[in-house]
């Protein structure tokens, strides 16, 4: 497939390094600097110019072009460069905004804008947060099968239970499956004789109920979906985003927004969210409103490093968890060594949502774990799949190593795996892959 991308920031440059090594891609900037720089870092072309210009359009071959994706730090730029597109290609194009406004115009009107696919990164980020919140020691968590299954990635601590247990000791749970443990940067597939250390990532994939109870083990002490006390400190947009989500789910948060307009405005949107103006780095006001009582700080304020010492703040107080916004996503590593239990890269994780657009082909829905370690897709299984009508313990002699079963769902009833079980034609399954068999056994499925 041949890539248009338009921008080339830290979003287009994910993009691109993400998709070069399967596509041909072309990235479309004003800054030489940065398009020479891909040119080689990269197997891209790229192309300086203005994106919304027909001119650079068809210098980086528009006519030929499958699709085009606007990943600009402008949302106005983005959703012109896709119209401008539509007027002279069939190409498929794909906007990158901040404004949910834009997103809620697109989503009312198919195809808006001249837009095919419209990701908006405030929203992508505050779901995000919000799937983790209730989740103990979970670091991601992505639905799957129209949310009767999960993907989680939880972090196992020296005092944990599960610690030095192997995972047939840890696997108490009829529909969970362990699919793979990180350790030290690489993955390895779960077996029963595989012993869970301290500081590795545990990878599973089962019904929210079996993920939720797995948290439960992972943290005792906690009890997951009913964290009581959440803080929001910062009323941007990923932060109002954040109070609304967790508003819907039931939850009564508290948010910190320095400014009296912007904490007025949110007060007036967020009827079951206590605002509080005040700054969020004053230790007498965090002590006076019994911050350190919170089971999550969510820090979303407007630089890296404010959102680094709030969190280390809030973990000082004894808050049991912290999550922060981290806008440079080669900081959230470097963040979380020193103290932030979870950093979301806003840039990342759109990137991450448009790779997985692109790389969907003929599954209903892709996660990427840890931007490149592995994959999990949803299937839908057809005549032709190596999976159909066979056991799965059958079939998996012909799949390549480094791939898991993770869990089936027939006419929206979850199923569990085991070895003889038998997927049927229509059935959803879910697949966890190493990166490195990812594109041999998506063909197979």
């Amino acid at each position: 497939m041949r890539v248009v991308i338009v921008g080339a920031g830290q979003v287009g440059s994910s993009i691109a390094a993400d998709l070069a090594d399967t596509h041909e891609v072309i990235v479309v900037d004003c800054d030489s600097e940065r398009t020479e720089e891909l040119n080689y870092s990269f197997d891209v072309l790229g192309v300086t110019g203005d994106g919304t210009s027909v001119a650079t359009l068809e210098e980086a071959g528009i006519e030929e072009t499958d699709m085009v994706i606007a990943s600009t730090d402008d949302d106005e730029t983005n959703i012109v460069v896709c119209s401008t597109v539509k007027a002279i290609s069939d190409a498929f194009t794909i906007a990158r905004v901040k404004n949910t406004e834009y997103l809620r115009t697109w989503e009312r009107s198919a195809r808006a804008f001249g837009v095919d696919f419209m990701v908006c990164t405030n929203l992508l980020a505050a779901e995000s947060i919000v799937r983790m919140i209730g989740l103990p020691a979970a670091r991601d968590v992505d639905p799957f099968a129209g949310g009767q299954v999960q993907m989680a990635e939880f972090e196992v601590d020296a005092d944990s239970p599960v610690a030095n247990q192997t995972v047939a000791e840890a696997d108490r749970f009829d529909s969970l499956t362990f699919v793979a443990i990180l350790r030290n940067g690489c993955v390895e597939i779960a077996r029963g004789e595989t012993v869970i250390n301290a500081d590795d990532r545990v990878i599973v994939i089962g019904s929210p109920e079996s993920v939720q109870q797995f948290a439960r083990s992972v943290e005792p002490d906690e009890s997951p979906g009913t964290a009581e006390e959440v803080v929001i400190v910062g009323g941007s947009e990923i932060g109002y985003h954040v109070a609304r989500l967790l508003e819907d789910r039931g939850f009564k948060p508290r948010l910190v927004e320095q400014d009296g307009d912007r904490a007025r405005n949110l007060a007036e949107r967020l009827p079951n969210t206590v605002v509080m103006e005040s700054d969020a780095t004053d230790i007498e006001f965090l002590e006076r409103e019994h911050v350190g009582d919170a089971d999550v700080v969510v820090s979303t304020l407007d630089s890296d490093e404010k959102n680094l010492l709030v969190s280390l703040l809030a973990a000082r107080m004894g808050v049991e968890r912290t999550i922060a916004i981290i806008d440079t996503s080669e900081y959230v590593d470097l963040f979380e060594t020193v103290g932030v239990d979870v950093g979301v890269s806003p840039r990342g994780v759109v990137a991450e949502e448009i790779s997985r657009f692109t790389r969907e082909g003929d599954a209903e829905n892709v996660a990427l774990i840890e931007s490149d370690k592995a994959e999990v897709l949803e299937i839908e299984v057809d005549d032709e799949s190596i999976l159909a009508g066979r056991p799965i313990e059958e079939s998996a002699r012909d799949l390549p190593n480094g791939v898991v079963i993770g869990a089936i769902t027939r006419e929206r009833e979850f199923i569990a795996p085991r070895g003889d079980t038998v997927p049927q034609v229509g059935d959803h399954v879910v697949v966890f892959a190493d990166i490195d068999v990812v594109d041999d056994v998506a063909p197979l499925l």
